[in-house]
C-alpha cells in the first residue's frame, strides 16, 4: 500500500519554540520526497484571532510558514484558495496542523478535502500532521480530545492508518481531579468500538510510516489499548508496524 506519513503528537514542548522538537523529522521527511513547497490546512485554528476564524487562518499560515521556510520549504495555505479540492490535487505535501478537530472535521468535510486528501496521499505524495492534524489520519475522529465547538457532517476521517490515535496521550491525573482519566476515557470509547485499536501517543513522539512499515520516533513508548486486554506499552526499538495490519 502506498502512504507515506509522519504523524506527530504534538506541535511544541513545554518552553520550546513552536514546532521545535519535531523540525528535523520534517525536514528530513519532505527532503527525503524532493518537497518544494506544502499546501497547509489550518482548519483547527480557530482561536488564534479574537477577530474572526478567517484571521486565525491568516495567523496560523504565517506562523507556520515562517518555520517552513527556515527548513527550506515554501508553504500556501488552503484557506486562500478558491477551490480547495483542486489545490490538494495540485499539491506536492500535505501539512496538517493541530487545534480543535471537530472545526477541523467539519471544514474538511465541507470543502471536499477529505476525500481529495486521501486519494492523493494512496497516490504517493507525503501527508504530515500535529495534534489534531495526527487524529485525523485515523478511521475517524472520536479519540480527539477537543471540545466539540462545531458539528461536523461525520466523524469519518481520512482512514490512512487502520487505527485510533489519542495525540497528547497523558497517563497520570492532575493532583486534585476527580474526572476521568485519558486511559478511562479511552477505555469507554473500546466499549463502545470494540474491534478498534487506540494508540495513545505520547508528546514528544511521532509515527513515521511508509507503506507497511512504521516507526516509532522519540524517547518515550506508545501505548495500546484494545478492548478486554490489558494495555501495552511498545518502545521506539521495538517495532510497532503490526499495527497496521
Amino acid at each position: 500500500m502506498i502512504r507515506n506519513l509522519l504523524l506527530i503528537s504534538n506541535s511544541t514542548n513545554a518552553g520550546e519554540d513552536y514546532l521545535a522538537w519535531p523540525r528535523t523529522y520534517i525536514q528530513d521527511f519532505l527532503t527525503e520526497f524532493r518537497v518544494r513547497k506544502v499546501l497547509f490546512i489550518p482548519y483547527a485554528g480557530v482561536n488564534l484571532s479574537p477577530v474572526s476564524i478567517e484571521k486565525s487562518f491568516d495567523l496560523y499560515e504565517e506562523r507556520v510558514k515562517k518555520v517552513f521556510k527556515e527548513l527550506g520549504f515554501a508553504l500556501d495555505s488552503i484557506h486562500r484558495s478558491p477551490n480547495p479540492v483542486v489545490a490538494v490535487n495540485e499539491a506536492e505535501a500535505i501539512v496538517v496542523g493541530g487545534g480543535n478537530t471537530f472545526h477541523l472535521v467539519s471544514l474538511m468535510h465541507e470543502s471536499g478535502v477529505m476525500d481529495a486528501i486521501r486519494r492523493k496521499v494512496f497516490q504517493g505524495i507525503p501527508y504530515l500532521g500535529w495534534s489534531a492534524g495526527a487524529n485525523v489520519a485515523c478511521p475517524s475522529m472520536k479519540t480527539t480530545n477537543d471540545m466539540p465547538i462545531c458539528e461536523p457532517p461525520s466523524f469519518n476521517c481520512l482512514n490512512m492508518v487502520p487505527f485510533q490515535i489519542n495525540p497528547h496521550y497523558l497517563d497520570a491525573n492532575p493532583a486534585g481531579h476527580a474526572g476521568e482519566t485519558r486511559e478511562q476515557r479511552i477505555e469507554e470509547f473500546l466499549t463502545v468500538n470494540r474491534d478498534v485499536t487506540v494508540v495513545g501517543l505520547r508528546e514528544g513522539c511521532l509515527l513515521k510510516v511508509r507503506g507497511d512499515v512504521m516507526n516509532l520516533v522519540g524517547n518515550r513508548p506508545l501505548r495500546v489499548f484494545r478492548f478486554g486486554m490489558d494495555a501495552v506499552e511498545y518502545y521506539p526499538e521495538e517495532n510497532p508496524g503490526f499495527l497496521l495490519v
